[in-house]
């Protein structure tokens, strides 16, 4: 991970950016794995788009038209730029992650995956990175197969050259576990799917937010990510692929903007990416975007990357002495900003709810990796995750609100 533009967060200043802990001083926002917070630069750029020059993009002939298509394609430049694609055109704008795995799943799966064909996945996957390649499965006739993790969280990576084959066509895989906060080798797994001839798919929902993700160093066939997991909007995520493979790939969606020509029985496509964003796309988020693009680059991934690791280490020193605490997954030299947890005789969810009187937001349940939480023996974790803006006082009151619940489930069952 690079490190060259690492200086430490100034972390009071970059909270005096987020208008909800001016509103709500006392909240300890732990979240940030579901979605993050919004700075002002990323909501005024979304309200100077419908304040001054609302209006819809690429065909219109006039100066506000001409703005916002200015704008949004300076947005798709940003993230480019982000990752370090190749070219800006490779940056397919959807709504999410999850629609640009399945965009993959549908365009490039319906074409090149048949009967007899394998895609491996791991224990590590969200239900977004799982289910769109179980109903290519059931399409096609292909098999799925699975990367196990080790007891301590970890890819049991000695087992991949046993399961790539020639039979292997795909391989999808999470950069970072948004349960267990697994930070995957992913360069090994592209390199060695990539000798038997297999594509790889990288959801990066829970790396590109914290720290450089370059696409032309992984050489990725394609990788997802989502707009509300770093600073951005909801309703705006990006698809990357590799040029080759997006001019091969037939449309996901029909209609508006994505044709060159249209006849009654016969239409032609538009070049990428519009040939993948049919209809008027999210346009203000797509702003809004660039503008949390700009933002998380001013502060600095590394400088992120860095905080949240102090973040974690500070939280894994406390929590561990909780009584009857398991924390779930690897150490934290081996994992970003997220961790999994179970308290003995209480319920995950009493345990956010007891939280939430104490203005300390965590998420509580399966986190959609329900195959993982059956791996781990459990039916939901309590999780906890850190950004730019989370400080020391967050993980404190986390943990006095732990002991409080404790105490008062405890005083219950007398």
């Amino acid at each position: 991970m690079q490190t060259s533009d690492y200086r430490p967060l100034d972390v009071k200043a970059i909270r005096e950016d987020f208008p909800i802990f001016s509103d709500t001083p006392p909240l300890a926002f732990l979240d940030n794995a579901a979605s993050t917070q919004t700075p002002r630069p990323v909501v005024e750029a979304m309200d100077a788009y419908y304040d001054t020059y609302r209006s819809n993009i690429h065909r219109g002939i006039y100066k506000i038209s001409e703005e916002a298509t200015d704008q949004y394609e300076k947005a798709r430049k940003k993230v480019a730029q982000l990752i370090n694609t190749p070219h800006s055109s490779q940056v397919v704008f959807t709504r999410n992650a999850t629609e640009s795995i399945n965009l993959v799943a549908y365009s490039w799966g319906n074409m090149n995956i048949h009967q007899g064909d394998e895609i491996i996945l791991t224990d590590l996957e969200h239900h977004s990175n799982l289910v769109p390649w179980q109903m290519l499965a059931q399409r096609t006739g292909a098999t799925l197969r699975f990367l196990e993790i080790t007891d301590r969280g970890l890819l049991d990576f000695t087992q991949l050259q046993d399961l790539l084959s020639e039979k292997t066509k795909l391989v999808a895989i999470t950069h970072v576990s948004n349960v267990l906060g697994t930070i995957n080798p992913i360069q090994s797994v592209i390199d060695a799917a990539h000798t038997v001839g297999a594509k790889v798919i990288v959801d990066a929902a829970q790396s590109v937010p914290h720290f450089h993700v370059d696409v032309q160093q992984l050489d990725c066939d394609f990788l997802a990510f989502s707009g509300h997991k770093m600073c951005g909007p909801t309703g705006v995520g990006v698809l990357y692929g590799k040029m080759e493979l997006l001019e091969e790939m037939p449309p996901f969606l029909g209609g508006g903007s994505m044709i060159r020509s249209v006849e009654r029985d016969i239409s032609t496509y538009a070049d990428v990416p519009a040939k993948f964003e049919a209809g008027t796309p999210s346009i203000a988020e797509a702003i809004g975007l660039g503008s949390a693009v700009d933002y998380i680059t001013q502060a600095g991934l590394a400088s992120i990357h860095v905080h949240e690791q102090e973040l974690l280490k500070y939280a894994h020193s406390l929590l561990q002495d909780i009584e009857g605490i398991t924390i779930y997954g690897p150490e934290p030299h081996q994992k970003a900003g997220v961790i999994s947890f179970y308290i003995d005789g209480i319920h995950p969810h009493d345990i956010a709810g007891f939280l939430d009187t104490y203005d300390v937001a965590i998420r509580a349940g399966h986190h959609c990796a329900q195959p993982l939480m059956k791996k781990l023996g459990v039916i939901a974790t309590a999780r906890a995750s850190f950004y730019l803006y989370n400080t020391i006082d967050d993980i404190d009151r986390l943990c006095e609100g732990l002991r409080k619940t404790q105490e008062l489930m405890i005083r219950r069952n007398k």
